[in-house]
């Protein structure tokens, strides 16, 4: 079997994408400049990042904001990265997928890969987690990681130009997306998404991503056969069971010998029959 490895270069975003990359930079815009220029209090960011000890307090909204916040002091790599990763990734899949399931992938991806994060805060020794689990963490990126596994195991065999540039396949970038944050995890670096994040990312790429119907629905969907099967089977017992106890049983009609009668009639005894 062949395959299509013509590169896919830059596309036009869909509705959903461009909404998305108009929000992330319009929230980022709106606090550099009230942070920077309008006096607006550095504090404000402490409410909106991730913050494992306040969500601990309850503080569970954290979830849904820090994706949205990226730094806004000092650089514009942060913004500018998820920016990119959603331009260049996200219109491929918005197509393929439609914009309710791209939607959706984007959502839960957030939330696994900070979920992730959070669970391996609290439950690992505290020395391992003061060195690999920030107090605070932020950013688009663990979904840009997301979006680059679900690109590569959907489109299997096809190229990319990345920066319109640079031909990369798609098991290429699935291997380079997985080396680049095992070398990160293992350098500690200080990405405000914090080192464990994007293994959350890489997992949720795959569960949700991998495939049309992805793994995850395709276990439901399996789940779901087996229940029905296990129901149907259960009604046949039950009704073989009826008809034990009530005594009746099936009196085959005509003779052995002549084809059954298409229209009721009398047997030589006298008994209708039909």
């Amino acid at each position: 079997m062949t395959q299509d490895r013509t590169p896919l270069g830059l596309q036009r975003p869909g509705r959903v994408v461009s909404g998305l990359m108009i929000g992330l930079f319009g929230v980022w815009l709106g606090l550099a400049l009230g942070v920077n220029f309008l006096g607006l209090s550095p504090a404000i960011l402490e409410w909106l990042v991730g913050d494992t000890e306040a969500v601990l307090r309850g503080e569970v909204w954290r979830f849904a904001t820090a994706p949205l916040v990226h730094v806004t002091s000092g650089s514009i790599g942060h913004i500018v990265s998820s920016l990119l990763g959603l331009l260049f990734l996200a219109p491929s899949l918005e197509t393929e997928w439609g914009p309710r399931r791209f939607l959706g992938f984007v959502g839960a991806s957030a939330l696994i890969a900070y979920g992730v994060q959070f669970v391996w805060a609290i439950t690992v020794p505290a020395a391992l987690a003061a060195r690999t689990a920030p107090e605070v963490w932020f950013g688009f990126m663990p979904v840009i990681t997301a979006l680059s596994v679900a690109w590569a195991l959907s489109f299997q065999g096809r190229e990319i130009r990345l920066f319109l540039v640079l031909p990369v396949s798609s098991r290429a970038l699935l291997w380079i997306v997985i080396g680049m944050n095992l070398l990160a995890f293992v350098a500690l670096s200080g990405s405000p998404a914090g080192p464990i994040a994007p293994f959350g990312a890489m997992l949720s790429g795959w569960l949700l991503g991998g495939g049309t119907p992805s793994p995850l629905r395709r276990w439901w969907l399996r789940a779901r056969l087996r229940r029905l099967d296990a129901e149907v089977e259960r009604e046949r017992k039950e009704r073989q069971a009826r008809v034990a106890r009530s005594g009746l049983r099936v009196i085959d009609g005509g003779s052995r010998d002549e084809p059954p009668p298409s229209s009721p009639r009398r047997r030589p005894g006298g008994e209708w029959l039909n």
